[in-house]
């Protein structure tokens, strides 16, 4: 059993099927992908696994516990966090003060913006905030004003952001769209390092195939909504039910 679980979740907007009686098991510690075309439902299912939206039909349990219809709040209480497709970060705040809030707060939703010139001098949080830069290559950084930064290196921050609250499962939503090829390759290389070094499952929705194949460990192909394939990446690439989903190639 895994510690993300998805047993015949089904939704439907209306008249349209996003998704079919979608099976998925998430092993502890591992990188599972989950890709497919344009339509296919991956983010109606990420937003089925933070409980953003209730299937109509199944279940989806993290570590036994249903995720269903919980608040963000309750989503990261249990050791989830997210990563979305734009960079969540307070543009308005430096770096370090983007890092002090989840290093003061972790999981008891307790900090408020306005409470950060209390914690600035609170060497314990100024201490693991600085480490956590640093673990990014971002300590040098730490003054430079958050919008300012470069998209690659804003999702670094947030990466940092989520990390510092020990999560044990890092949902990542198209982590390096509209990167530049450079910014791309940092990602991967980072997140590379925290799946090797940190006890951690990740799950990833994205697109670009190298990113796909250089982090994950299985991978599960959804087209229209019903999972096609799921498989190793070396089995998935190749596969004649993949080329037919992303291609139009006929699987006979």
């Amino acid at each position: 059993m895994g510690i993300l679980e998805v047993k015949g979740v089904g939704k439907r907007f209306g008249g349209l099927q996003a998704l079919g009686d979608v099976n998925l098991s998430v092993a502890e510690n591992s990188c599972h992908a989950i890709i497919g075309p344009n339509g296919a439902g991956k983010s109606t299912l990420l937003n089925c696994l933070i409980g953003k939206l209730i299937p109509d039909t199944g279940s989806v349990t993290f570590e036994g516990q249903s995720v269903l219809g919980r608040s963000p709040h309750e989503i990261n209480q249990m050791g989830i966090s997210r990563v979305f497709q734009t960079p969540e970060i307070f543009a308005d705040l430096s770096v370090l003060e983007n890092m002090l809030i989840p290093c003061f707060a972790k999981r008891d939703g307790s900090f408020e913006l306005n409470a950060i010139s209390a914690v600035r001098n609170q060497k314990d949080v100024q201490d693991k905030a600085m480490h956590m830069l640093e673990d990014m290559n971002l300590a040098d950084k730490r003054h430079m004003h958050a919008a300012s930064m470069s998209r690659g290196d804003k999702r670094r921050l947030e990466i940092a952001m989520c990390l510092a609250q020990e999560p044990r499962l890092l949902l990542l939503d198209e982590p390096t769209a509209g990167m530049a090829r450079a910014d791309t390759n940092n990602t991967i290389d980072l997140l590379k390092q925290i799946k090797e070094e940190r006890d951690i499952t990740i799950a990833i929705i994205e697109h670009d195939m190298h990113v796909v194949f250089s982090l994950a460990d299985r991978i599960t192909v959804l087209a229209q909504g019903t999972p096609l394939v799921e498989d190793t990446p070396d089995k998935i690439k190749g596969h004649p039910k993949v080329r037919e989903a992303y291609l139009g190639e006929s699987a006979d």
